[in-house]
């Protein structure tokens, strides 16, 4: 058996061709999607997170800030501009690059930034909504992968999901999703006895622990669909070190499985494709006289 792949390269492309046409006939009633991108500090994987989704939004013809403040900003002057940020007009969304530098809490950054402009969907009111079965914005990639699943045909009800990793980023809120499509959904995590045991028994497998290449093909139930959520670097000693790999062993589990995303190329353009649908939505929002 040799998988399929789950091109999430072509679905975002296909959907940011889909947003523009909106993005258009929003800017023909006056208003354009705003996104606001911060940064603080220079990490270089950060950046080029940055760019990627400031080159994005102008091709989906959005508007976009990108600010960029010193390592060594307060976290009262990070507050400052989200303030500010939060009572522009013409931006609608606002996205803090994480992570944020040791001395800032990133927690009450976020807390920081109005739940309608929380395009991330990482505020507590707007996890308390999705928790709830009615989210104002989904978390930009645990839509992906759902949007993945929707566009490659595969049923969810009945199925039994395994989610490796707990973030609030992904593994919580990928979870809840599962859940709401009809699955029966596990969570495992760095104390998880006996992981490949429950790997084994899971229809579909997603992995976001940030750990190269840390799921085998000997881990997956044979026909099981494999959402690889990780972006690492192959590590040094390895032919192709320094090269993207996801956390899962690509080679070895594409063989087994019924569907893989690759990567780069799966869930990774998902996530800037999903940052664009809930900018554009807060947007229509504002133009419907909406604030929730």
């Amino acid at each position: 058996m040799t998988a399929k792949i789950l091109d999430g390269a072509a679905l975002a492309q296909e959907l940011r061709s889909e947003f523009k046409l909106r993005a258009e006939a929003l800017a023909a009633q006056g208003v354009r999607p705003g996104l606001a991108v911060v940064l603080v500090g220079e990490d270089p994987a950060s950046q080029v997170y940055v760019r990627n989704k400031v080159n994005a939004c102008a091709q989906a013809g959005f508007h976009s800030e990108k600010i960029v403040l010193p390592p060594d900003t307060t976290a009262a002057a990070l507050l400052e501009r989200i303030a500010a940020l939060n009572a522009d007009p013409a931006i609608h969304g606002i996205l803090v690059q994480l992570p944020l530098p040791k001395h800032i809490d990133a927690d009450a950054v976020l807390e920081a930034i109005l739940p309608e402009k929380d395009v991330d969907g990482f505020h507590a009111e707007n996890i308390g909504a999705l928790t709830q079965g009615n989210p104002r914005f989904v978390p930009c990639t645990p839509q992906g992968v759902m949007e993945l699943l929707e566009k490659g045909c595969i049923s969810l009800k009945g199925q039994e999901a395994v989610v490796i990793g707990r973030s609030n980023i992904v593994g919580k809120p990928m979870a809840l999703l599962l859940l709401a499509a009809g699955a029966t959904v596990t969570i495992c995590h760095s104390q998880t006895r006996d992981l490949a045991f429950h790997t084994r028994r899971a229809d579909i497998l997603v992995a976001a622990i940030g750990r190269p290449r840390f799921v085998t093909g000997d881990m997956i139930k044979p026909g099981a669909v494999v959402i690889d959520v990780g972006i690492n670097r192959v590590p040094e000693g390895q032919p192709d070190a320094g090269k993207l790999c996801g956390d899962v062993d690509f080679a070895s589990a594409k063989e087994v499985a019924s569907a893989i995303t690759p990567v780069p190329g799966g869930v990774g353009p998902m996530t800037i494709a999903m940052l664009l649908a809930n900018t554009l939505l807060a947007a229509e929002r504002v133009l419907n006289g909406q604030h929730c």
